[in-house]
């Protein structure tokens, strides 16, 4: 299994386990989300209840909840929504703080595709919340998610150059 970690905060964000399609010249990972049911697991041994004077709201379990794959996967933190202005700001202590743990011909790439990246994000903005990894690092990578149209599972929006595979 592959794990993909923050480069910055060594964070588990990501594994193999979810697909992803690679946009905006492999700048980003376009990864999607699913809304599951975590809870106790009722089991059905047979028996008939309703024979055995139960009521019929004891199989109802009320401990059940619903949470999104990744988010509880990686245990990824919700931030607070970014406005344009401090997205910009962060992009911009984010290249600074990634681009010397790149290797040289990545740094490259990088620099040539980050403000495409950049664009596209922030055309979006509006719609994302926001996610960090389980550390809750300032300097870390953020996680963006958003419902596209007439969806109601997330996806969500990794940025590439910061992840790192780490095999387990």
């Amino acid at each position: 299994m592959l794990v993909y970690q923050d480069l910055l905060t060594g964070d588990e964000l990501l594994s193999d386990s979810f697909p992803y399609k690679e946009i905006e010249n492999g700048m980003l990972w376009e990864v999607e989300g699913k809304w599951v049911v975590q809870g106790a697991v009722s089991v059905d041994i047979g028996a008939n209840p309703s024979a055995e004077g139960a009521d019929e709201d004891e199989g109802v379990d009320d401990q059940a909840v619903k949470v999104v794959d990744i988010v509880d996967t990686f245990r990824l933190q919700e931030q607070p929504a970014f406005d344009k202005k401090q997205f910009v700001t962060f992009v911009k202590r984010y290249i600074k703080s990634l681009t010397p743990k790149l290797e040289p011909e990545k740094q490259v790439a990088f620099k040539k595709n980050i403000e495409g990246a950049t664009k596209y994000l922030l055309s979006k903005i509006k719609d994302f919340q926001f996610f960090v990894g389980e550390s809750m690092h300032d300097e870390g990578s953020l996680v963006f998610a958003y419902y596209k149209e007439g969806a109601t599972d997330p996806t969500f929006l990794y940025f590439a150059y910061g992840l790192k595979e780490v095999k387990c």
